[in-house]
């Protein structure tokens, strides 16, 4: 076969369900690429200038962004270099600033009257807009961390990601808008399809500027299906790309449901597409809503929110979630942090210092007091902080750490302090937990204060923060933390972010239930129903199966907390609790094993882990197990079936660069002992031949991969028990 330069050759991947063929992929330089996903080959970024010298361009391996210098600069090409497949469809602006209420677009160009496709030859007959920011220079440098993360335990990548980074300046002809500089920055990270955009707007005219809008991004997009009728949201968005911005909240403990700035579009340029009413949803900007007057005053940069755009080469929903997953994974290494922890409700010191002792018997690293517990963070008296730093300095010494629990959003605080309605002007219960306080208030921003005071002069580890900012919108004119309603939701959302950055740089654990992920908080709940957790013992390990199987779509399993109460918990009998613990021995091993065998750490939540020495010796064995496989157990999941009740189900952990290279769990929920045989899928461990599989510690045995990557297991497990397997 003779390769010719330009030559593409596309790779199907065709996901779980048919797996791909062990093929090369070729992009446009001619250069072989293996499976970004399987492969531990690492495609380096470059930037670099066309041979012509008129184009800069953003190349990996695997994505490759292309624009035109003169005579502004503009987005000419972006391509999936895994497939070929040439993203854009027409030239769009770099960026849209709307300041002091007029619009002004940030580089791009103007004339393209076909606007299914882009040719090049196109480019030269297009014009600059006359009150378009033009493009005046650029500069190359690495990837810098965007959160500054010093960890302090156990975390499957320690490593910050890397890369390079182009920053484009932008200054206006208009002399309202002299000294104004915008800088449009395309961070390209090694070995991922992925690009994160973001703008800054440096504010050097001598006075006060208001932004009303900053849309950081805006593409016009290929769209991916022909609808001579039908409305926006009733048509399929772009998915050869995914986007994600570190601008999202509302306790939905899923990205897309948080998200508040990705905004489909119709484009009436496009005026030979499909769709006869022109609804075509194919034009993407960025930006968040609801923030409409930001002031910038003369010396200040301001930053737009940072736009993740992650390529992809499939719609299968596992290779998409892997793609997701090892997104975090790289650009948020403190999400792969994972310290095995208890949640204690205490009454007192004696309890605390009981529960550490019990954690570090059994093999815990962490400690959290819990809601209901007696650790009030927001006391920064003398006393309070003497006595909680005492007690952090027991369990370091222990080498436990230990952190406190913080509620900030859904409380009342005064008629000063609290969310003010913009309809109404006063106080109502408009917020997104009813009654709550405004983050820029004088409360809002003591409440930050005292936090930082006692986990620095503490010397604590975790916060967990409940109730997180969770976007609510203030028309306070008198809160110091913000100007009113049209920069409440910005400032407030800068605050609470900062507070996670300054907890990662401490190294101070976070959790919290919002998706505060891109600006260092380390983990969210999986997503449960608390209720169900006063269920019967038997619905709960059936229903916590079914929480780690749909929970860890996106997720990886450090990035998500499971819950195990061992106390009374929202009603219930005794047939819903484990205490006393040495009654419900093997119910208490089995949730364990279960999220555990999923790499996901439970709050266990109660005042103590064990109550007799049978019970300490399976707490022990459990952690043991899971810190021998810790590695296998924290990488990504495989969806095999999920938990019904009427047959086996299991998941699979997959990791081409390890030594073990899968883990499966497999669960029997019926009441007597079943055989079954399935096909395994082991396409994303990285193996091509020879399987070698060993149940438990027992015998091994070897199986040869078909070509679907498949082997045929045959298991058997005991009544209402698990099994597990190691491949290699």
């Amino acid at each position: 076969m003779h390769m010719k330069r330009n030559l593409v050759i596309i790779f199907f991947v065709f996901g779980i369900s048919a797996m791909a063929q062990d093929l090369p992929v070729y992009h446009e330089a001619g250069l072989q690429v293996k499976d970004w996903l399987v492969s531990n080959i690492d495609q380096k970024a470059a930037i670099y200038k066309s041979d012509d010298g008129r184009d800069i361009i953003l190349d990996n391996g695997l994505v490759k962004r292309s624009f035109r210098l003169q005579p502004n600069l503009s987005c000419i090409g972006y391509i999936n270099l895994s497939n070929g497949q040439q993203l854009l469809r027409a030239i769009k602006p770099e960026a849209k600033l709307t300041i002091d209420g007029k619009e002004y677009e940030v580089g791009g160009l103007h004339g393209q009257t076909e606007n299914a496709y882009l040719l090049p030859e196109w480019l030269d007959g297009m014009k600059v807009g006359e009150n378009d920011f033009r493009f005046t220079k650029y500069s190359i440098s690495d990837i810098q961390p965007y959160v500054d993360w010093k960890p302090k335990s156990w975390a499957l990548n320690k490593k910050q990601a890397t890369g390079k980074m182009l920053s484009l300046e932008f200054q206006s002809p208009l002399p309202i808008l002299k000294n104004i500089l915008v800088e449009v920055n395309y961070e390209l990270y090694d070995g991922i399809p992925l690009i994160i955009k973001w703008v800054s707007i440096k504010n050097q005219s001598g006075h006060t500027i208001t932004l009303n809008r900053v849309m950081n991004e805006v593409l016009g997009l290929v769209e991916e299906e022909s609808a001579v009728v039908g409305s926006p949201e009733q048509m399929k968005k772009q998915h050869g790309i995914y986007v994600e911005t570190n601008y999202a909240f509302n306790n939905a403990m899923r990205y897309d449901i948080s998200d508040q700035t990705t905004h489909w579009e119709t484009d009436s340029a496009y005026t030979s597409q499909v769709n006869y009413n022109y609804q075509t949803p194919c034009l993407l900007e960025v930006y968040p809503e609801k923030v409409t007057a930001v002031d910038v005053h003369a010396g200040e940069t301001f930053k737009s929110v940072r736009t993740c755009e992650l390529l992809m080469d499939s719609y299968d929903r596992e290779r998409r979630g892997l793609a997701i997953r090892k997104m975090y994974r790289t650009i948020a290494p403190w999400t792969t942090s994972n310290p095995i922890f208890m949640h204690l409700v205490s009454k007192n010191d004696d309890e605390v210092i009981h529960a550490i002792d019990q954690c570090a018997a059994t093999g815990y690293e962490a400690l959290i007091l819990s809601f209901g517990s007696h650790c009030n963070m927001e006391d920064s008296s003398a006393a309070n902080i003497k006595k909680w730093k005492a007690l952090s300095g027991y369990a370091h010494s222990k080498s436990i750490l230990i952190g406190g629990y913080s509620l900030f959003s859904s409380r009342r605080i005064s008629d000063e302090d609290d969310v003010i309605d913009p309809v109404t002007g006063k106080p109502d219960a408009a917020a997104f937990f009813g009654h709550a306080p405004c983050l820029g208030s004088k409360w809002g921003l003591a409440y930050l204060a005292k936090l930082k005071y006692f986990i620095s002069q503490t010397g604590f580890d975790i916060f967990e923060n409940d109730g997180p900012y969770p976007g609510d919108v203030c028309a306070s004119t008198t809160h110091p933390g913000h100007k009113d309603l049209g920069d409440s939701q910005w400032k407030q959302m800068e605050l609470q972010k900062e507070m996670y950055h300054w907890c990662s740089a401490h190294g101070v654990y976070v959790n919290a239930p919002d998706w505060y992920f891109l600006d260092g908080s380390n983990k969210t709940g999986i997503g449960y129903r608390e209720v169900n957790f006063s269920l019967p013992r038997e619905d709960q390990k059936i229903l916590n199966r079914q929480n780690i199987y749909d929970g860890l779509w996106e997720k990886a399993p450090s990035m998500g907390w499971g819950f195990v109460p061992l106390t009374k918990y929202q009603g219930g009998g005794p047939e819903a609790v484990l205490e006393p613990l040495s009654e419900h021995l093997n119910d208490y091993k089995q949730l364990m094993v279960q999220y555990y065998g999923a790499g996901v750490q439970a709050c266990y939540r109660g005042p103590r882990l064990y109550d007799t020495e049978k019970t300490k010796e399976m707490v022990t064995d459990v952690i043991d197990w899971y810190k021998k496989y810790r590695d296998i157990l924290n990488s990504d999941i495989l969806h095999l079936r999920r938990a019904d009740g009427r047959d086996w189900d299991g998941i699979m952990h997959v990791n081409p660069a390890l030594r073990t290279k899968a883990l499966l769990m497999l669960y029997n929920p019926l009441k007597q002992k079943i055989t079954r045989t399935i096909k395994l899928p082991l396409y994303y461990t990285g193996l091509t031949n020879i399987a070698t599989v060993r149940e438990k510690e027992g015998l091994i045995r070897n199986y040869k991969l078909d070509r679907r990557y498949e082997i045929e297991l045959t298991f058997t497990i005991g009544p209402e028990s698990y099994t597990w397997f190691t491949i290699e």
